[in-house]
C-alpha cells in the first residue's frame, strides 16, 4: 500500500534526478521497510500513516534545533522533508477546530484547573490522534484552565 506508492515515487523522482526528493523518499521508505520487517507482513495504512507522522514530528524537532544551532543548511534539507512527507498526512485541524474539542473534552470531564491538564489530554489525543499536533493542543488547553 504505502510502500508501493513510495516505491513508484522513487522510480519517479530518480528518472528525473531530483535528488532531495530521492533523499526524502528513501527515508521514509527505510523506516516504512523496517517496520515491515520487524512486523513479519504488511503494514497496514494506520501502521504507516503513523510512521509517517513520527518523522514529520522528529522533522519539525530536528528543523527548530538546527535553527537554533543556525545550520540553516540542514535546517532547509529537513523541511524539503518534512513538506514532502506532509502531502502524505490528513488534513490537520486548524486552532479554532481544534479549540472546540478542547472546550467539549474540558465541558465532559469537568476539568477546572491546571491541575487537570491530564484529565483532558488523554480523550483530547485520542479524539485528534493524527489531525492536529499535539504541542498546539496542549499550549490550548493550558490557555482554557488558566
Amino acid at each position: 500500500m504505502m510502500l508501493s506508492k513510495f516505491q513508484e515515487e522513487l522510480k519517479t523522482a530518480m528518472k528525473s534526478g531530483d535528488k532531495k526528493r530521492i533523499t526524502a523518499i528513501r527515508n521514509i521508505f527505510g523506516k516504512l521497510k523496517a517496520r515491515k520487517i520487524d512486523k513479519g507482513e504488511e503494514l497496514t495504512d494506520d501502521e504507516s500513516m503513523k510512521i509517517i507522522q513520527s518523522s514529520v514530528k522528529q522533522l519539525k524537532d530536528s528543523i527548530e534545533q538546527y535553527k537554533n544551532a543556525g545550520r540553516d543548511d540542514l535546517a532547509e534539507a529537513e523541511s524539503y522533508e518534512l513538506s514532502f512527507l506532509e502531502q502524505y498526512l490528513p488534513k490537520q485541524m486548524g486552532e479554532d477546530e481544534l479549540k472546540v474539542i478542547v472546550k467539549k473534552i474540558i465541558g465532559e470531564t469537568g476539568a477546572s484547573s491546571q491541575a487537570d491538564i491530564g484529565k483532558v489530554m488523554g480523550p483530547l489525543m485520542k479524539d485528534i490522534a493524527g489531525k492536529a499536533d499535539g504541542k498546539m493542543a496542549q499550549q490550548i488547553v493550558r490557555e482554557l484552565l488558566s
